[in-house]
């Protein structure tokens, strides 16, 4: 029993390290305030599945553990994400500022997501290019969208096309689409840059 156990364990930091050479670097998730425990673990297993970097999460109400290891333990994250917490880098910063100071001194772009256009260069998700160097994709809270701050402080404000009388989609199912067409998009980007060196 203990040997299987070792095996599972050895198997998985092995693939561990496969996915890591794959993995979009430079490609940070964050997350305005959420609300929901079971959408931002559905956010992580997004994140690790598709293949982001880093999970930031901006906690103004301090419902997360600020160090990662405490959070790799909680219960209700492990399920939720289906053990992704264990897999996936996440950072907590105390409010909106903060992250956005952050990462302006590591040199990213920032890019909200919302239903609705609100930032000054606004793209439909599937007409955007989203291969910028570092890149930070901000979703906001499951009832109020992202912040003011956060549209102000972004180059982008990436729009998914809706076509049916509900005009808003879950957190949890927002991010997946919208990772779903970033990460795409930045691993053929570095496929061909491989190909033409």
């Amino acid at each position: 029993m203990i040997e299987t156990k070792v095996k599972t364990k050895s198997s998985l930091r092995e693939k561990a390290e496969k996915i890591k050479k794959i993995r979009c670097k430079n490609l940070i998730v964050v997350i305005e305030n959420p609300k929901n425990f079971k959408n931002l673990g559905t956010i992580i297993r997004n994140v690790n599945a598709l293949g982001a970097e880093k999970v930031y999460v901006v906690d103004s109400a301090h419902i997360l553990p600020t160090d990662w290891q405490d959070m790799r333990n909680k219960v209700s994250l492990i399920k939720t994400s289906a053990s992704a917490i264990k897999w996936s880098f996440v950072k907590v910063f105390d409010d909106t500022q903060a992250c956005l100071n952050h990462l302006k001194n590591k040199n990213f772009i920032s890019a909200v997501t919302s239903p609705h256009q609100k930032g000054r260069n606004n793209v439909v998700l599937h007409k955007g290019t989203f291969t910028h160097k570092k890149l930070a994709v901000w979703f906001g809270t499951e009832s109020h969208g992202i912040s003011d701050l956060a549209v102000e402080n972004s180059e982008l404000c990436i729009n998914i096309p809706m076509f049916g009388i509900i005009e808003s989609l879950n957190l949890g199912t927002s991010t997946g689409i919208v990772l779903y067409e970033i990460t795409k998009q930045r691993r053929e980007f570095e496929e061909r840059k491989k190909l033409n060196a």
